[in-house]
């Protein structure tokens, strides 16, 4: 419903644009030459420029024409016209040669400006230049229709161009002033301004809860697992003791996460990825609400030959009383920002005491390559590795698109121009952490964020500091980014890197994922699961 509102609102909106063009742009329009060899050419972007010797003299108006005739698209969505109609047409007139292409484009601008016209004229105004403005606009639409994809335009055509010329004079002189109606657009045009802005509200939230609300097919599993979970003796809650396990002869993996099936696939594909999965110990670290659920989930589908250990965050007796709040600002509805789990990061050393190395994994990745390597790095006396967001297919981004240089504290102590770093895939020296003091930084950082507003929600703003000339760049097959939110990664660069990381809203257990994407998470799930199958859940 709230689609059909916002076409609506944008449509309006149109209308009176098309009026204002009218009003200021008739006598460009009424003056612009044929296209001839000096005509408007498309830029590799795909927008109409213009060139030669009317280009500089007309380049305001022929931008706000062509905007219009952007915008059009929408108001024809409102009269039946589909997406697919319009792209089948755009394509056609892609395919046209240079000359035609013009020609159609000229065609377009008088339709814009004819039902303008349109909208002016009154049942008391001239009955004779209503009709004739609705016959010439059949007459240029079917011309239009006609010459796409063309190898010429017709002699017809352009006469049908030149009559429509004339017409519009005609109704230049019909409608030569606007001022009278200065009034009544300011009105329109406002409520037409609070109308949009409340559809983009309302779209922005309904965008949210689609991102936070789990599909009922993961509800369900939660509950049934936490159902079977307390069924159990209280003997058999546990994984099986494994004796004599050596932590400094295992590669450790950290996972922080309360979606069951997200873990499960992280697991699976870590496994299968890697050329010795014996050696494998993966830590993951949930709430107390998911505890249940996902401790039944592995102690049913155990990662053998790989060492699992499961942890509730109330486990962790030595954390902050307020930890589970804390992070929680006003105005952010995202829980990517606000949760405790995202944040536990910043507290490695301690969730981990007895480890040296540990590599840190979001549950909205997959691994597609044995990582065993990244232990074998020589770290250079850095905390952490991860790969820069300036080069990556994540795009260019510095520190100043996420933190607020304005403040002295950060001005004095960063680079606004430095490389971002991704977080994602991270593996940590944890000796080294301790030894440069790092958990006393961050907790100084943490508590300037807290009384003044220094950078951007979540994790990743904040680790860019407490991170700041600490991290050691990784060659970017190691981790590629933007399958969350990007539709553009190519299909080598994908099938090359050793973690691909769904980072952005799209996650690819929601119906909203991007398409192409979904198989690459899907095949380290078994959909013959029993629980999955009474949970109605399939790839």
């Amino acid at each position: 419903m709230w689609a059909v509102h916002g076409r609506e609102s944008t449509a309006a909106a149109l209308r009176l644009l098309l009026i204002a063009i009218a009003c200021g742009l008739v006598f460009a329009l009424l003056h612009l030459p044929l296209p001839d060899d000096r005509a408007r050419t498309a830029d590799p972007g795909g927008q109409r420029g213009a060139a030669g010797g009317g280009g500089a003299r007309l380049s305001v108006q022929q931008g706000r024409v062509r905007e219009a005739r952007r915008l059009s698209v929408v108001t024809e969505e409102t009269d039946g016209q589909t997406d697919e109609t319009a792209a089948e047409e755009d394509e056609r007139i892609s395919k046209s040669p240079p000359d035609t292409k013009e020609k159609i484009w000229m065609m377009q601008d008088q339709l814009i400006l004819a039902k303008a016209y349109l909208h002016f004229a009154s049942p008391q105004g001239s009955v004779h230049l209503v009709r004739e403005l609705k016959l010439k606009i059949k007459e240029i639409e079917r011309a239009i229709s006609h010459s796409s994809g063309g190898t010429h335009v017709p002699g017809s055509v352009l006469q049908k161009i030149k009559a429509m010329e004339l017409t519009l004079s005609k109704a230049q002189r019909t409608y030569p002033h606007c001022s009278q109606m200065t009034s009544k657009l300011r009105a329109m045009m406002h409520n037409s301004e609070e109308l949009v802005r409340a559809h983009q509200s309302e779209s922005s939230f309904l965008e949210q809860v689609a991102v936070r609300t789990l599909p009922k097919g993961h509800h369900c599993l939660a509950m049934q697992l936490t159902a079977e979970y307390f069924s159990l003796d209280p003997t058999k809650r546990e994984f099986p003791k494994r004796d004599n396990i050596q932590l400094g002869g295992y590669y450790h993996y950290a996972m922080f996460s309360d979606n069951v099936l997200a873990s499960a696939v992280v697991v699976n594909s870590t496994i299968a990825a890697s050329k010795d999965p014996g050696r494998i110990l993966l830590h993951i670290v949930t709430d107390a609400l998911n505890y249940p659920a996902m401790m039944m989930w592995f102690l049913t589908n155990p990662p053998t030959p790989s060492v699992i250990q499961i942890q509730s965050l109330d486990d962790l007796k030595w954390l902050p009383g307020d930890f589970s709040s804390r992070f929680k600002l006003k105005g952010v509805r995202d829980p990517r920002y606000t949760s405790a789990l995202n944040h536990l990061r910043f507290y490695l050393p301690e969730v981990f005491p007895s480890l040296s190395k540990v590599l840190l994994l979001d549950h909205d990745v997959v691994v597609q390559n044995d990582l065993s390597g990244l232990w074998d790095l020589d770290m250079k006396g850095k905390v952490t590795g991860a790969v820069d967001t300036c080069t990556s297919s994540e795009g260019f981004r510095q520190l100043d698109s996420l933190i607020d240089f304005s403040n002295p504290s950060v001005f004095n102590e960063l680079d606004p121009k430095a490389c971002a770093f991704a977080f994602g895939m991270n593996i940590f020296d944890l000796n080294e952490w301790r030894k440069q003091g790092l958990s006393t930084t961050y907790h100084r950082w943490f508590q300037l964020g807290k009384s003044e507003k220094l950078w951007k929600a979540g994790s990743l703003p904040l680790g860019q500091v407490v991170f700041y000339n600490r991290t050691l760049p990784l060659d970017h097959r190691w981790h590629v980014l933007g399958l969350g939110h990007d539709s553009s990664i190519g299909r080598d660069e994908l099938e090359s890197a050793s973690v691909i990381h769904y980072s952005g809203k799209l996650k690819p257990w929601l119906e909203i994922s991007i398409p192409k994407y979904r198989g690459y998470w899907n095949r380290y799930l078994n959909y013959d699961n029993p629980h999955l199958q009474q949970c109605n859940i399939h790839g």
